[in-house]
């Protein structure tokens, strides 16, 4: 369970998800080329968070599954390695491809690596097709979600004990050793990723400094933050204290012609909300009413840097400034 004390707050920020590393025109020497010019674009508009996904086939809705694919955190390491404030982390890390302990291990080195902005992002997994390709087992969903539960109880004990020990169904330490330790206080900041009501957010209200859901409208996420409080209500834990996150609902557009031809090209089923920042601004509002601290931004949506220069512009229209987008405060 998360420690009472002082964590890591990534404080209000906007992320910048890598999801595709498709550029077209790019050879595959220029490729990790590319990804550390948008990275460095996304820090330059204000991002606090870049983050990869833990795949190793492309995913349907994103692009074809033969199209390339980087392994999370040696990637990570590069970026954070060409990057100076923002965290770093994959959304999510699939809990069946790592042993915990080593995942824990292989963060903090990305926390000792960063200099103290790393994030873990941990989620149950589902793609099933590259579990079979690569030979990882494929449990049914409950396992799953009872694998994730103790990893996470594994990695934190990994981030804030000397020698834990931990004896689960699944996984076990014996008086392991984690040095070095993670630059920032507690360790890394945890996300667990999805809302699924009976399983997932009782496992954030234990573990998570984060959640991130996907942009399912307010009166939905209304529910999904009423379930999560309940939770934590359980256990003695202050729900203020875990960060809710989103996907943006928004897609940005640099003028309304531009806006109006991107919501041409999804077509009439695509229900795409293309408008431009200051457009982005009066829709963002109603959700950093109900207390929404972080909006996530794929970059096939934001595929140049003009474009992640757009997200700046938001984020100054939303009083998201860049000093208070990069800050990282210990909550009381």
């Amino acid at each position: 369970m998360t420690s009472d004390a002082p964590r890591v707050r990534l404080g209000p920020f906007f992320g910048y998800h890598i999801s595709s590393f498709t550029f077209p025109g790019v050879p595959a020497e220029r490729l990790f080329g590319r990804v550390i010019e948008l990275a460095q674009a996304a820090e330059a508009a204000g991002f606090g968070l870049v983050t990869v996904m833990d795949h190793f086939y492309q995913i349907r809705g994103v692009g074809s599954e033969e199209e390339p694919m980087l392994e999370a955190y040696t990637a990570l390491s590069g970026i954070a390695a060409q990057t100076r404030r923002v965290h770093v982390g994959a959304m999510v890390t699939g809990v069946t491809y790592r042993n915990p302990a080593l995942l824990a291990k292989t963060v903090t080195t990305l926390d000792v690596v960063s200099g103290g902005r790393a994030m873990l992002g941990l989620g149950a997994a589902w793609n099933e097709d590259e579990h079979l390709g690569y030979g990882f087992d494929f449990p049914p969903l409950r396992e799953r979600m009872d694998r994730l539960d103790e990893a996470l109880e594994v990695c934190g004990r990994l981030f804030r004990e000397e020698r834990p020990s931990f004896e689960g169904r699944h996984y076990r330490l014996t008086r392991a050793l984690n040095r070095p330790r993670p630059l920032q206080p507690g360790g890394p900041p945890i996300m667990v990723g999805g809302g699924g009501e009976q399983r997932t957010l009782r496992i954030a209200a234990r573990h998570a400094d984060l959640t991130h859901w996907f942009p399912l409208g307010r009166e939905v996420l209304r529910h999904k933050t009423e379930v999560l409080a309940r939770y934590c209500e359980e256990i003695g834990r202050d729900p203020t204290t875990i960060q809710r996150t989103m996907a943006a609902p928004v897609v940005l557009a640099a003028d309304e012609r531009e806006a109006a031809l991107l919501r041409e090209q999804a077509g009439p089923d695509g229900r795409l909300n293309a408008v431009t920042p200051a457009q982005a601004a009066e829709a963002l509002r109603p959700y950093l009413d109900d207390g929404f601290t972080g909006f996530t931004f794929r970059n096939p949506q934001l595929p140049t840097i003009e474009g992640i220069g757009l997200a700046g512009e938001l984020l100054q229209l939303i009083g998201w400034d860049r000093a208070a987008t990069a800050q990282r405060t210990a909550t009381e």
